[in-house]
């Protein structure tokens, strides 16, 4: 049984299927033609975070699929208290085809893979955000037309969008460079885990602009507090305020870069309202490809061909 938990645990040959059947959804989508070979399934997704594009990209691609999408907020599902994580799993899982969940604690995904029976799509954790990775790949694909030679750098908080992205990237042969100060890059046991399972990796860590956007075919930024972390935002923003991504930083790097961001943004505090809505970004490109992202990786899960 397939799931989505790491990207650690993934070959380039799963990315590379994905993608393939995520830009032929994409491209017969674009001329009115949705295949139904989801009908009669159903995804359940199980939620403790709110969310925007995670919930919507899931819920319209199971739709144009042919399928059927139901949503419980984590305290609706009964976790936390009412009723054991395993007897919660076990349940969904028989009235559910897939299950996508967004967490705070790493830990229930994988008792939700343990337990429930059915293919497992970490929609995001503490730790993990493997589908924002995969579509932020998947769109620089698409806008550069190919991934070989190009470098990603990532501007701010090392979170887990950056530790996903630095797997993808491993993953897909090409470069990443986080920028970002000490104390809020990505983990050294992360790094050698990394080095590890992908010993040609190229990420590299700075908190020197030049040399982080030199070359670099991308940049992107995250925001400087996510949620669980409210408390330490007032010391956040001191430290990250000179990482604002503005109209001089993007002059550091080639003038064919292009900006990424996994949204929502802070207009005003991670980047500036001429970078994001600005001729070089695909901040809203890439957002509207989590929904063929999620349709790739739905038919990945299930081993579903599109027919």
């Amino acid at each position: 049984m397939r799931h989505l938990n790491s990207l650690l645990d993934m070959i380039p040959a799963d990315v590379e299927s994905i993608f393939a059947v995520s830009q032929e959804l994409k491209t017969r989508s674009a001329r009115g033609d949705r295949p139904q070979v989801l009908s009669g399934r159903v995804l359940t997704q199980v939620f403790e975070k709110p969310s925007l594009r995670t919930r919507l990209s899931f819920d319209a691609a199971m739709m144009q699929l042919g399928g059927n999408s139901l949503f419980l907020t984590a305290q609706e599902a009964g976790i936390g208290g009412r009723e054991s994580v395993k007897d919660v799993a076990r349940v969904i899982g028989g009235y559910s085809d897939v299950i996508a969940l967004r967490t705070f604690s790493q830990k229930l995904i994988d008792n939700f893979i343990e337990f429930s029976g059915v293919p497992i799509i970490n929609g995001l954790s503490d730790e993990r955000h493997p589908c924002q990775a995969l579509t932020d790949l998947f769109t620089i694909r698409e806008a550069f037309g190919d991934l070989k030679g190009q470098k990603i750098a990532f501007v701010g908080d090392g979170n887990n969008v950056a530790n996903s992205l630095a797997i993808a990237a491993a993953i897909c042969g090409i470069a990443m460079s986080v920028c970002a100060p000490v104390g809020y890059r990505l983990d050294d046991d992360f790094l050698k885990q990394l080095k590890k399972k992908y010993p040609d990796s190229q990420v590299t860590q700075t908190d020197d602009f030049k040399s982080a956007l030199k070359d670099a075919s991308i940049i992107y930024t995250d925001v400087w507090t996510s949620m669980g972390q409210e408390a330490e935002e007032s010391q956040r923003r001191q430290v990250f305020g000179p990482f604002q991504v503005n109209a001089k930083l993007m002059k550091l790097a080639p003038k064919t870069a292009r900006f990424m961001h996994c949204l929502p943004a802070k207009r005003g505090l991670e980047v500036t309202d001429e970078v994001i809505d600005g001729p070089q970004s695909l901040a809203f490109v890439q957002a509207e490809n989590r929904m063929h992202l999620a349709k790739g990786l739905i038919l990945w899960v299930l081993e579903k061909p599109i027919g």
